[in-house]
């Protein structure tokens, strides 16, 4: 005998119990996050302990925020948000990250480190979860702080899988274009 669950006519439930599609928009943005929580737990996987780990682990309970935040549309009985703290956290990283690093000369190609590769993995969950909460904002109330967190932070994942690579002594593969094409 199978049982039928709520969900199983393709609508789910919000934090306010309103039952929405999972075609929405807001479930859309939740399962990019969602996704991207998953990728850092994929990338801590292979981290080394140290601040970077514990910068990941971070980062993971503050997504759980945002989600929760995308989940609840009317605000009502909401605890802990993303704030400008949040956004200022990630942006002492960001500029610790690159004033440790030699400047960017040329476009990077992922890779390197199976730390890195995971970090960089996630960066392009980060912008596709980025780009679902601008799509999501251009249709309902989206918290100002949410985008811009999402933002930043795929700027950290960026700096941070190049700090990866750099401590482990592999050099980044830079592409050149056309000259990277083989021969022949």
């Amino acid at each position: 005998m199978t049982r039928k669950h709520h969900g199983d006519q393709g609508q789910t439930s919000l934090f306010d119990g309103a039952r929405v599609s999972k075609t929405d928009g807001r479930i859309a943005a939740l399962g990019a996050v969602d996704e991207l929580n998953s990728a850092l737990g994929v990338a801590m996987s292979s981290c080394p302990a140290g601040d970077h780990l514990d910068r990941l682990a971070w980062m993971q309970t503050r997504l759980f925020t945002l989600g929760s935040d995308l989940a609840n549309p009317g605000g009502r009985a909401r605890g802990d948000r993303i704030t400008e703290a949040d956004v200022a956290a990630l942006d002492t990283w960001l500029d610790g990250y690159r004033a440790d690093l030699p400047p960017l000369q040329h476009f990077i190609l992922p890779g390197g480190t199976p730390a890195a590769a995971s970090v960089n993995l996630a960066r392009t969950v980060c912008r596709r979860a980025e780009r679902e909460v601008f799509r999501l904002a251009s249709e309902a109330a989206v918290s100002p702080d949410v985008p811009v967190f999402l933002n930043r932070l795929s700027d950290v994942l960026f700096e941070l899988a190049r700090a990866l690579n750099h401590e482990a002594g592999v050099p980044e593969r830079v592409w050149l274009g056309p000259r990277d094409r083989p021969s022949g």
